[in-house]
C-alpha cells in the first residue's frame, strides 16, 4: 500500500450538514499547568489530553499564553494580503518556488484525495522555519527547509507572521511534553525529533459560500492532517469534524482557545492509540473566514515508528516505519497542484 493509499483509506465524503452538539463533544482543556513545577499537576493535564486524543482526536486548549493582540495582528495582515490584486499575490506564487513556501491560489489544493476532480475554495500562504540559504538541507534540494518567501506588501507581513510562528513553536513544544506524559514517556522524549521541525504555518482565507453548495467545491475537502498535530486559530465558523458514526460535528471558534488535532504521524507513532480524525471546512458564516493552521511536523529525517509504550505481544506495530519527510512530501504531492521536487 502506498503512502497515499494508507492515508486515504478511512476518508469518506458524506452530506454537507453538520450536527450541532454542545462544545463538550470536543473537549476543552486548560493547559496552564503543563509548565507547572509540580509534575503531578502536569500529569493531570496530560491525562486529559491523552483521553481527548484517544476518543476524539480533537480538543480545544485555553490558557495557552499566546497574546490575543498577536492573533488580531496576524488576522489583520492576512486580510490586507488576501485583498491585494491577484497579480500582486502571484509574485510569491508557490508554483515558482523551489520549496514549500509562498502563495497558494484558489485551485492550488485539493485535500480530499478521494475526489480528484475537486478543488478547495481557499487561498493560502505557506511559511515555515526560517533557515539561511547556507542550510545543508536546503542546499541538498530539500523542499521542506530553507528561507521563507515573503511578499513585499503588506510591509509588516513578515514581522507579524514570524512572531506568530515563534509562539506556535513554543506552544507546540509544550504540547509535545504533554503528549509524552500521556503516553508514559519522559517529557523530553520527542525533543530530539523536533530540533529542526517541519513546522508549517498556513495562513488561510475562505470566501463565504451562499446558496446551494457544490460538494466538489467547499473550503477544504474531507481529509486528515499528515504531520504530528495541528494548532488552529479560526476567525469564523466552518470547521467540521467527523465522529466515529460518520456524523459531522461543528467545531466553532471559542474565544481565547485554539483547536488542536492529531495528525497521521502521531497516529502512526502511537499505533493508532491517538486518532488522526477526518475533518473539513465549509464557510457558511456569510463572512470572510481566516484561519491559521500550524502543522507541527517532526524533523524531516526523523523515523516515525511505533512507540515502545504503545505496543506489546498482544498489540504489535500496525504500521511500518517511515521517514517523516518522505511521508509529508508524498502527501503534499498528492494534494497540491504545485509539486515539490524530489531530493
Amino acid at each position: 500500500m502506498t503512502v497515499l493509499q494508507e492515508r486515504t483509506a478511512s476518508l469518506d465524503r458524506l452530506d454537507l450538514s453538520a450536527k450541532k452538539l454542545d462544545f463538550d463533544s470536543i473537549p476543552l482543556i486548560d493547559i496552564a499547568d503543563l509548565t507547572h513545577p509540580d509534575r503531578a499537576r502536569r500529569e493531570t493535564v496530560a491525562r486529559k489530553i491523552g483521553e481527548a486524543c484517544e476518543h476524539v482526536g480533537f480538543f480545544y486548549v485555553t490558557n495557552h499564553g499566546v497574546p490575543q493582540a498577536l492573533l488580531d495582528a496576524i488576522y489583520g495582515v492576512a486580510d490586507r494580503f488576501f485583498a491585494m490584486p491577484t497579480e500582486e499575490k502571484l509574485k510569491v506564487d508557490i508554483h515558482k518556488a523551489d520549496r514549500h513556501r509562498g502563495y497558494v491560489p484558489v485551485g492550488g489544493l485539493h485535500a480530499d484525495a478521494h475526489n480528484t476532480g475537486s478543488h478547495d475554495l481557499q487561498e493560502g500562504f505557506e511559511l515555515s522555519l526560517e533557515l539561511p540559504e547556507t542550510d545543508p538541507d536546503y542546499l541538498a534540494g530539500n523542499p521542506m527547509y530553507g528561507p521563507n518567501v515573503w511578499p513585499e506588501h503588506p510591509a509588516d507581513f513578515k514581522e507579524i507572521a514570524n512572531g506568530y510562528y515563534s509562539e506556535m513553536i513554543s506552544l507546540g513544544r509544550r504540547l509535545f511534553g504533554g503528549f509524552a506524559l500521556a503516553l508514559g514517556l519522559e517529557e523530553s522524549w520527542f525533543e530530539p525529533k523536533i530540533e529542526k521541525p517541519m513546522g508549517q504555518l498556513r495562513v488561510l482565507y475562505y470566501p463565504p459560500q451562499a446558496g446551494t453548495v457544490d460538494p466538489n467545491q467547499i473550503g477544504i475537502g474531507a481529509h486528515t492532517d499528515y504531520e504530528c498535530f495541528t494548532i488552529l486559530a479560526q476567525s469564523e465558523h466552518g470547521l467540521q469534524v467527523q465522529n466515529r458514526k460518520g456524523e459531522w460535528i461543528a467545531a466553532p471558534p471559542i474565544p481565547g482557545a485554539f483547536v488542536v488535532n492529531i495528525g497521521d504521524c502521531m497516529q502512526r507513532w502511537t499505533n493508532d492509540r491517538f486518532r488522526s480524525t477526518v475533518h473539513r471546512v465549509i464557510n457558511l458564516s456569510g463572512k470572510k473566514r481566516y484561519s491559521l493552521a500550524f502543522f507541527y511536523g517532526a524533523n524531516y529525517h526523523a523515523t516515525i515508528e511505533c512507540l515502545p509504550t504503545c505496543q506489546d505481544k498482544a498489540n504489535p506495530p500496525r504500521h511500518p516505519p517511515v521517514k517523516a519527510g518522505d511521508w509529508t512530501v508524498a502527501n503534499i504531492k498528492a494534494a497540491y497542484t504545485y509539486v515539490p521536487k524530489a531530493i
